[in-house]
């Protein structure tokens, strides 16, 4: 299987894709959502009942508690994972700003202007790491575009370097 050009992995490629879609289902407005990946195999050789349920795709997303604190940074500051997590993925809603309307703002209040600028664009990050490095992101806009139809779904393994970044340093000791 090749590597899509959107992902280091074709295997997380497919977890951060599927993750996306469940969270789809969910709807809009939604808290960031943190997910672990185990390697199917190990545990459909855990619990061989599940086994109906889980498919054939390498890794299995298991969502976990709400985050421990609503700072993003501090939350995943304290989450740390057993050895049997191999990756991880995260989804969050953000707003998006052009490039035009980032320059106007300040430090300070950034997201608070962000959110309530007319030029924002809502949308779902979801960006996935496997421990050994490995990354995938994509994002989907929240609407229509001026077609009518819905925005494309964009995809690159490095949308949020920062936020993988910070996915990576929850798998060290």
């Amino acid at each position: 299987m090749s590597t899509p050009d959107w992902a280091e992995d074709p295997d997380l490629a497919a977890a951060v894709t599927e993750v996306e879609e469940f969270a789809g289902t969910a709807g809009w407005d939604r808290p960031p959502t943190l997910l672990a990946l185990v390697r199917t195999a190990d545990l459909a050789a855990a619990e061989p009942s599940l086994v109906p349920e889980l498919g054939a795709a390498e890794f299995t997303p298991i969502a976990q508690d709400t985050l421990p604190d609503p700072d993003l940074e501090r939350a995943l500051a304290q989450v740390s994972w057993p050895p049997a997590v191999v990756g991880c993925v995260l989804v969050q809603e953000i707003v998006v700003l052009p490039p035009s309307a980032r320059a106007a703002l300040s430090e300070e209040t950034a997201a608070t202007q962000a959110a309530t600028h007319p030029e924002r664009t809502e949308a779902r990050l979801v960006a996935g790491v496997h421990r050994d490095g490995r990354r995938a992101c994509l994002l989907r806009i929240r609407g229509a575009a001026p077609d009518g139809e819905p925005w494309p779904v964009v995809r690159g393994a490095e949308l949020a370097p920062n936020l993988l970044d910070s996915l990576l340093l929850t798998f060290e000791d």
